[in-house]
């Protein structure tokens, strides 16, 4: 397997939601919400986990399957660890996390962006 920065990038993220996923099970505080307005966070981690193992397996894929796979993964992934949890009252406890899923989000907009970028731009 080949070095991409999707595939490295997505790995982060696969690998911090996955430690979440397992604190919300454990009941290891700190740990997500069962229940966000929208959806229930096991359901959703268990999707947004996946999303970025299918980024990591499609990563040198040739077309936008790639790029699309590993954007959705980095949007999932800030609904979890986006700017807002700045504010959130746990931030002493996940600012690790936080920190970690942020820049593993914006190493994935900026690969996706030069990916997607004509050669020779």
């Amino acid at each position: 397997m080949s070095s991409s920065p999707l595939r490295t990038f997505s790995a982060m993220l696969a690998v911090l939601q996955a430690v979440m996923l397992a604190a919300l099970m454990a009941g290891l505080q700190p740990h997500p919400p069962a229940a966000a307005p929208l959806f229930a966070m096991g359901p959703f981690l268990g999707a947004s986990i996946a999303l970025a193992v299918a980024a990591m397996l499609a990563a040198n894929a040739p077309g936008l399957l790639p790029v699309l796979l590993s954007v959705a993964s980095a949007f999932t992934a800030l609904l979890s660890f986006g700017p807002q949890k700045w504010v959130d009252p746990a931030i002493a406890q996940i600012w690790p996390a936080v920190l970690l899923g942020q820049i593993a989000a914006a190493a994935i907009f900026v690969a996706s962006w030069q990916r997607l970028r004509p050669r020779g731009a």
